[in-house]
């Protein structure tokens, strides 16, 4: 059974900047026609839109200034990190394999700043050695280790202490990293944060440049932003430290009933914060959702519709949590639609749903779709730019979608499409 709603056209700033819909209702992303894309490239299928990524890298650079940095766990491969440091920005890494996707899209190390709330003594010393610009230290194990890579090689690690500013982020408890109870950072509250700044002050193993907080991912309230900026603002001021990093986490419209703020309004707001406390300190962040969330979206094709009378109807695309496990970790939403019908209503609530051996594949619980959704239809999922690559996986052993970049009405190839002996690449036999 179908419920029948008066929904419209998919909204039109859930879109990358550069989607048009043409006179016959067909959509394009940078001057390429999605469907022609699906054709060329396959589905499932991630589309960028590259001259949205690079105006919102732009616009973060413009608000913080040089050393603001990508958060490169939102969506990284090779292309994306060139991207970023082409358009000025830094990079925020978290492993050794996010700092070797970096070096190889030529991104130097000292333009990385190196995060991880568990970092072992090899990683500390390879991203010592790379000469990785900040590691921002998350515990005193970490200090110590940083200590023992002194004592035996003489490295010195230029620093951030992570502080864990007690705010309240207002989003889900999974992405909730500014509050008391996290396994984030040293709590201003118990006194923890001094404490690992005035040790790291006095070790010659570290050279202190300031301290860093991350509240969440998906904050949309900037008012919890600016409270964690005023925490550190006052702690920046008491020992005087020359860098400041308010984090990341600027949450993005993912249906139409949502808005977010833009980075513009989230720098203006945090920097007046900053202000205010009287500090000299540089502000940094680390961006990462907002720079990529928008700019990008999925493409599936419809493989079969079974409606349950009186109950509801399911229709299954080719992908799923494979490509997109948000819904599943974190019950998201998202919006649909056909791109070769893209100004038509969408009447119809259907719940969409994957290829995957599992009745929780759900990508879209309460699915729009127009009333003449059919097999064989592409579908599309926007605003998946962010954390549906990087948390794509090989669950039922499906190969993983292509990445394509659009712009100026052409379409580059940025990852390829798994094929089936990637399977099986790494098993010993």
């Amino acid at each position: 059974m179908m419920s029948h709603l008066a929904i419209g056209p998919i909204p039109q700033h859930l879109l990358p900047d550069n989607a048009a819909v043409s006179a016959e209702g067909r959509m394009s992303v940078g001057g390429v026609d999605i469907a022609e894309l699906a054709a060329e490239f396959g589905t499932p299928l991630f589309i960028y839109d590259e001259d949205h990524l690079r105006d919102r890298c732009r616009e973060a650079v413009e608000v913080f200034g040089s050393g603001v940095a990508y958060a490169t766990k939102a969506f990284l491969c090779v292309a994306m990190a060139k991207l970023a440091h082409e358009e000025g920005m830094h990079l925020d890494v978290a492993t050794l394999g996010e700092l070797h996707v970096a070096k190889t899209a030529g991104v130097p190390a000292s333009d990385c700043v190196f995060h991880g709330n568990n970092k072992c003594s090899a990683e500390l010393l390879a991203a010592m050695q790379a000469g990785v610009g900040r590691i921002v230290i998350d515990s005193f194990d970490e200090i110590a280790r940083i200590e023992a890579i002194y004592a035996e090689t003489g490295l010195i690690a230029s620093a951030l202490i992570r502080i864990t500013p007690g705010v309240e982020a207002h989003t889900h408890e999974f992405i909730a990293t500014g509050q008391d109870d996290s396994k984030f950072g040293f709590t201003v509250s118990t006194g923890l944060a001094d404490r690992a700044i005035e040790q790291a002050t006095a070790s010659p193993a570290i050279d202190l440049l300031g301290i860093h907080a991350h509240i969440g991912s998906q904050v949309f309230r900037i008012d919890s932003m600016r409270q964690s900026a005023a925490v550190l603002a006052e702690i920046s001021q008491r020992y005087q430290l020359p860098e400041l990093s308010v984090g990341g986490g600027l949450g993005v419209a993912y249906v139409g009933s949502e808005e977010a703020p833009t980075i513009s309004q989230w720098g203006r707001s945090v920097l007046e914060a900053t202000g205010d406390a009287g500090i000299t300190a540089h502000v940094l962040a680390e961006p990462g959702r907002s720079i990529v969330g928008t700019a990008g979206m999925t493409v599936y094709r419809v493989g079969t519709v079974k409606e349950l009378e009186g109950i509801r109807t399911y229709v299954a695309v080719d992908g799923g949590m494979s490509d997109n496990p948000r819904p599943v970790l974190y019950g998201s939403g998202y919006e649909t639609f056909i791109p070769d019908r893209a100004d038509a209503d969408r009447p119809d609530q259907v719940r969409l749903v994957g290829k995957h051996c599992e009745s929780g594949d759900i990508i879209i619980r309460e699915a729009n779709v127009p009333a003449d959704l059919a097999v064989g239809d592409l579908l599309v999922t926007p605003v998946t730019g962010a954390y549906g690559h990087s948390l794509a996986s090989n669950y039922n052993k499906v190969t993983r979608p292509a990445v394509v970049f659009v712009s100026d009405g052409r379409a580059r190839l940025v990852v390829r499409r798994e094929e089936l002996d990637d399977l099986t690449r790494l098993d010993v036999v």
